[in-house]
């Protein structure tokens, strides 16, 4: 407490709080001598070997730099980072092109004509959820009933998340194995989930997704680039002509070209075509030929398109 409150005087800022039960979840492990991590134990200083399920072993010229303990709807789990002198440059752009749309209605539209529909991870289970909150408000608070439903209900949200995140990383593969290039729109999604549709936009979980897309084109060797989002479903991919439609026609049909399509697949083709145009490397104009079918849970590719170019802040001390 003495060195809390010397550490509050001397910053201006960080009043010491009080630790209640339950607040801290983790536990960090800053540097360590040797490699903490067997096959089945990892050593940790002052508790000593704890046997753990290795995913995948320490990469060979890899040092562990520090373990953070943490723990999730009672299970634990060994967040361990790695360290090694190697320099990984950033891909190029290269190969074939594919704007992503992502939406309500379709969970994903991709310039090829691929549609995935939404999971909906969380409406699924909402009744189960409400029924063990139900009764987890009955329990009287900080008694063993209380910590055995309250358990329970963390564990289904843990279910959740596992399930949404495990879905997003499957889609991102598939995207990294129809193209070598993953448009996506730059949209603020924590605005729009505060609207009249936020459950279902956090149910979706759209900012993770491009994350985790963003992550997986990087470890993969894919270029990945945000584009402007601004107009995308307003426009014509083919002739580049205005075409104003609202949220209820879910079918583009332009007037000036005759192209029809369907409206998201049209606004990912629209993505596509500004990110190559952002690019602006020769060379991607042309036919393609390489389709993303193979996505777990989409329809069937509609047609093949053709790729065309167009134009924490700190806070100070108050002396």
């Amino acid at each position: 407490m003495h060195v809390a409150w010397k550490y509050f005087q001397a910053r201006g800022f960080g009043f010491p709080r009080f630790k209640k039960f339950g607040q801290f979840k983790s536990l960090l492990f800053p540097q360590f001598k040797e490699n903490p991590v067997t096959n089945v134990h990892i050593k940790l200083p002052k508790i000593g070997a704890i046997p753990i399920n290795l995913h995948r072993p320490i990469p060979t010229g890899f040092v562990v730099k520090q373990v953070r303990v943490l723990r999730k709807a009672d299970y634990w789990y060994a967040s361990i980072s790695l360290q090694c002198d190697v320099s990984v440059p950033d891909p190029t752009p290269h190969g074939h092109p594919i704007g992503v749309d992502i939406g309500l209605e379709k969970f994903l539209a991709t310039s090829d004509g691929v549609l995935v529909k939404p999971p909906k991870f969380f409406k699924q289970l909402q009744s189960e959820l409400k029924l063990l909150q139900r009764r987890l408000a009955r329990k009287q608070q900080r008694s063993k009933n209380y910590e055995k439903q309250r358990l329970k209900v963390a564990r289904l949200h843990h279910q959740i998340d596992n399930t949404r995140k495990d879905f997003h990383y499957k889609q991102a593969h598939a995207l990294c194995d129809a193209g070598d290039m993953v448009f996506m729109e730059d949209l603020n999604y924590r605005t729009s989930a505060k609207g009249m549709f936020g459950k279902h936009m956090l149910d979706a979980g759209f900012g993770q997704f491009r994350t985790i897309v963003k992550y997986v084109c990087w470890k993969r060797g894919k270029f990945f680039r945000e584009v402007d989002a601004r107009g995308t479903s307003q426009e014509c991919p083919e002739c580049g002509g205005e075409v104003k439609k609202d949220l209820s026609v879910r079918v583009h049909s332009c007037p000036h070209c005759g192209y029809k399509t369907d409206r998201d697949v049209a606004a990912g083709q629209n993505i596509r075509n500004r990110g190559i145009a952002l690019i602006s490397t020769a060379g991607l104009a042309g036919m393609e030929t390489a389709c993303a079918d193979d996505l777990p849970g989409t329809g069937e590719n509609q047609s093949r398109q053709v790729s065309k170019s167009r134009k924490r802040k700190t806070r100070k001390s108050s002396k």
